[in-house]
């Protein structure tokens, strides 16, 4: 069959790319901007890529257009699409009927860690001897790429709660059909399309009622919009993390290296540790999820936790980039002010006080544009010693930056806040820059002008 898909370079549209080529069918795509991992991944695998919605783009004879959720009426390759009445599916349904009917699926949900949890699932069952399809918004290390269709019986899943195509507003996760879920955590996100949490919390409802009676809902004890969307209705066993009566992480805060090292204890007892070198309580909460499945997956517990002492980690997570004179630069995916929170407290707590956090944030995302995390965007970023934000105020949706303008640093020029970036960093600085983009290849242009600032080579 021969498939083209609009949107492709997003990592979920991706991933779906990947997976039809594996089946052996003919893909292209189109997306408005490209950019690594995802363009490499996509062009290693052979798939041409069409930069722009011209629909000079799709090639003739198309059997079938996989549409991503970023595309809406009045894109040009859209109407061209239904103008002539080529067949037209969404990424989330493809999925569904090509690769999820007859596998047992593990899903990952919630509003933080899901990349990062499903990689350590998928990691596990692969050092374990199985042979798991995932596709995942992000790249493992261990994984190589970010889908692919694997054996049966398991296939894991990232589950955005995001609506999956101009044509079909319920959440993609719906799709999916799990057999085991995870929920991670429940915040307030996506305000461009949901009202308020309850409608949020309305949608995860939707994906418990999927659930079989003989599959597992697992899901932090702690989280309120959970137990409240939980309280709706369930008809499916659930398994705590963080709880006395399930699985809880015994961290020991006295250790000499920056990791987040922990015992796991179920029921209780003590079932091992996780020794790793992974930062923060956030990924130990990720970690104490991934076991909880891998165990109802029917793997024994003391290889779950030596597979997963083994995980090392997802591009774009808290991913070292380079060392120029002994500053550090990462990258961190973190968009929304709870990540972005959390994040900084990780690193913070691994280097010394004296270090400094120089943070480099781009508000991407449609709900930050819109301004509904001012608040908490101011909260989030204290523990950087200076933050720098860039922000293209071009089509006015950043003017709710005036009321947050003594405590941050912002700039509506990508070169310019680089130079000032350059312009102050000194020996043992940590640089983290977060966003969900591409974000005008930044981490190599502070990489490559401090190598010029320090070491004298060229840019």
């Amino acid at each position: 069959m021969k498939i083209h898909i609009l949107g492709i370079c997003g990592t979920f549209m991706g991933g779906v790319a990947i997976l039809a080529r594996e089946l052996g069918h003919e893909v292209s795509g189109q997306d408005l901007h490209t950019y690594p991992p995802m363009s490499t991944q996509l062009e290693e695998q052979g798939i041409a890529l069409t930069e722009g919605y011209d629909p000079s783009g799709i090639p003739d004879g198309v059997d079938l257009v996989i549409i991503g959720n970023a595309l809406s009426r009045g894109n040009p390759a859209v109407e061209h699409i239904l103008n002539r009445r080529i067949r037209y599916i969404s990424g989330a349904q493809w999925l569904s009927e090509n690769l999820l009917q007859d596998r047992w699926v593990i899903a990952v949900a919630g509003t933080h860690g899901k990349t990062t949890t499903a990689s350590m699932v998928a990691s596990i069952l692969q050092r374990c001897g199985m042979e798991p399809g995932f596709l995942i918004g992000g790249i493992a290390h261990e994984l190589g790429k970010s889908a692919d269709m694997g054996a049966e019986p398991f296939f894991v899943v990232e589950a955005d709660e995001y609506d999956t195509a101009f044509f079909d507003k319920r959440s993609k996760f719906v799709h999916y059909l799990p057999q085991t879920l995870v929920l991670n955590n429940l915040e307030f996100d996506h305000a461009d399309i949901f009202d308020d949490l309850a409608a949020i919390q309305r949608q995860f409802h939707h994906l418990v009622r999927t659930v079989p009676s003989r599959g597992k809902i697992i899901l932090p004890e702690s989280d309120s919009a959970l137990n409240e969307v939980i309280e709706m209705g369930c008809w499916t066993p659930t398994e705590m993390v963080g709880s006395a009566s399930g699985w809880q992480a015994v961290v020991d805060n006295n250790q000499d290296e920056p990791s987040s090292s922990f015992d796991v204890l179920f029921k209780g007892k003590h079932m091992g540790r996780v020794e790793w070198d992974l930062m923060g309580e956030h990924n130990v909460n990720n970690g104490l999820a991934a076991i909880a499945a891998a165990h109802h997956a029917g793997l024994e517990i003391g290889d779950i936790l030596k597979a997963l002492s083994q995980f090392e980690g997802v591009k774009r997570r808290m991913e070292l980039r380079g060392v120029v004179n002994g500053i550090e630069i990462y990258d961190d995916f973190a968009h929304h002010p709870t990540a972005i929170e959390t994040t900084l407290a990780g690193l913070r707590k691994s280097v010394a006080t004296e270090r400094r956090i120089l943070a480099i944030i781009e508000p991407r995302s449609n709900t930050m544009k819109m301004g509904v995390h001012r608040d908490q965007l101011i909260d989030s970023w204290r523990e950087a010693d200076r933050v720098f934000l860039f922000a293209d105020d071009s089509d006015g949706a950043f003017g709710w930056l005036d009321e947050i303008k003594d405590s941050v640093d912002s700039y509506a020029d990508l070169e310019q806040l680089i130079e000032s970036v350059i312009s102050i960093a000194e020996e043992g600085d940590q640089i983290l820059v977060m966003s969900n983009g591409g974000f005008g290849g930044i981490h190599q242009k502070l990489i490559g002008r401090l190598e010029s600032r320090f070491m004298g080579e060229a840019v």
